[in-house]
């Protein structure tokens, strides 16, 4: 089983966004997908009631309401987790994941807010020791403005977890999650702009990079 958590302390910075979009290229592909929401607002299992029958089914648990227990035959678990997750709230969230993706939004409030929080994710003994894998990702950039060019700056600069890509501002996103779609099951001639910046997410995840390493 394949385990993928979306993480940031800071409010608003598209974790359910990231998740629901993962969860849905895995369904996509064939795979058995469980998406655990454990943010008590519910915004990934709101998003999993409106998905039209006939896509490719996505499990689900609500992760708030206590402890999570996984069928034994998921390919692919995606955690959408809560805002204001510190200590040991945080330490126990990161002990269920393999891979973990953080997004950053491009505001002076957001960058500050992430500073502190990745250095506490990456100090964790599970990722200290290469059992966890981070990486970060810049969401909802204009690009080519100057405080994009000063995320991607501060981005580039963290040691330990690498800044893998950048995600545009669109409303592909709002237009596909209205529907319960993600955003790889719109029209290809309206995402093609959006299948490049997440191919390097996409990929990442499926290299030995994102894999934590196996100790006996």
């Amino acid at each position: 089983m394949r385990s993928i958590m979306v993480l940031n302390a800071k409010g608003g910075s598209g974790k359910s966004t990231l998740s629901i979009n993962l969860a849905s290229y895995y369904a996509s592909c064939g795979y058995r997908v469980m998406l655990v929401d454990f943010d008590p607002q519910h915004s990934s299992l709101d998003w999993l009631k409106q998905r039209p029958v006939g896509k490719p089914p996505i499990l689900s648990i609500d992760g708030s309401s206590g402890a999570v227990r996984l069928p034994r035959n998921i390919d692919y678990v995606i955690y959408d987790t809560p805002a204001a997750v510190r200590g040991k709230e945080l330490a126990a969230l990161i002990r269920k994941a393999e891979s973990i993706i953080i997004p950053v939004l491009p505001s002076p409030i957001d960058m500050r807010a992430a500073t502190g929080f990745i250095q506490e994710v990456l100090s964790n003994n599970k990722i200290s020791r290469k059992e966890t894998r981070v990486a970060l990702v810049a969401n909802r950039c204009k690009e080519n403005t100057n405080i994009y060019h000063l995320l991607e700056d501060y981005l580039k600069k963290v040691r330990k977890a690498p800044f893998i890509s950048v995600l545009r501002e669109t409303q592909n996103y709002n237009h596909s999650a209205e529907r319960g779609l993600g955003i790889f099951e719109l029209p290809s001639y309206m995402i093609s702009r959006d299948l490049e910046q997440w191919g390097p997410i996409i990929s990442w995840l499926e290299s030995r990079r994102s894999q934590p390493i196996r100790r006996k």
